[in-house]
């Protein structure tokens, strides 16, 4: 079950070619925040950065998911409540209790409960600042961009993952992993690199599903050439929490 969203995909690295540029309440404000957070890095790859300025800046981005937190745990406790409800309905309605059994095999179905099992986790990393640091390497060749990630979350799907999550959030079939400059945006949090991705799932499967993926294969000319992170860790066991967000769907385009 691969997310779906359209992304630059980046280009194989050859000598002498060039590399293509490529919830609710708080998203314009942390989207606002991460372009500003991504211009200040870029500027730092060539000069060096005010380091009042880039504090400020990471205050911003911590306020902001401080404010998103804050939303979260009162959808948690208004979720909470309406189970309660519910399930106290359903032990003296037969209707109820059918709807609410039909509700709880859903919400395993969709990722609403924890995943455990073997797995395993890619860990996906800017290259290091000596060399971000050298000008004649254009900077956009030494982050983690939106593509890299999504291609990971692809290949552990495709490879029999039955749960994915990317940093400390699960995904679900309408989520979307969307990224400004190199820093990441899910449900309204802003994450900075290392990305790490962890899968429930068929360790092997996945692992060979990871080698075969044609992003991956790419990024790793990265890797090689500019020293940017890639890691693969094999997990004997883990544990995939369940999805927090917002359940509303709020774009949907039928197919052709």
């Amino acid at each position: 079950m691969a997310v779906g969203i359209r992304f630059a995909r980046r280009r194989e690295v050859h000598v002498g070619t060039q590399r293509r540029s490529a919830w609710r309440h708080a998203v314009p404000v942390t989207l606002a925040i991460a372009g500003l957070l991504f211009a200040t890095g870029s500027n730092s790859a060539r000069t060096d950065v005010d380091g009042g300025r880039q504090e400020e800046l990471s205050g911003l981005v911590s306020q902001e998911n401080r404010k998103v937190d804050a939303y979260d745990q009162q959808v948690e406790r208004m979720q909470r409540e309406v189970d309660r409800a519910s399930r106290a309905r359903a032990r003296n309605d037969k209707v109820a209790a059918r709807a609410q059994e039909r509700s709880d095999e859903l919400g395993r179905t969709v990722g609403l409960g924890p995943a455990t099992g073997t797995g395993v986790r890619v860990t996906l990393d800017d290259a290091p600042r000596t060399e971000i640091g050298e000008g004649n390497i254009p900077p956009d060749y030494l982050v983690v961009h939106q593509q890299d990630v999504q291609a990971v979350v692809n290949a552990m799907w495709a490879g029999g993952a039955t749960a994915v999550q990317v940093m400390d959030q699960r995904l679900i079939s309408t989520s979307a992993v969307r990224c400004v400059g190199n820093t990441l945006l899910l449900n309204g949090r802003v994450y900075s690199p290392p990305f790490a991705v962890t899968a429930v799932g068929p360790t092997d499967r996945i692992a060979g599903s990871l080698e075969r993926e044609p992003g991956i294969r790419v990024y790793k000319q990265y890797v090689k050439t500019y020293g940017l992170g890639y890691e693969v860790e094999r997990l004997t066991e883990v544990t995939v929490p369940g999805y927090r967000g917002t359940l509303d769907l709020q774009f949907a385009e039928s197919g052709r």
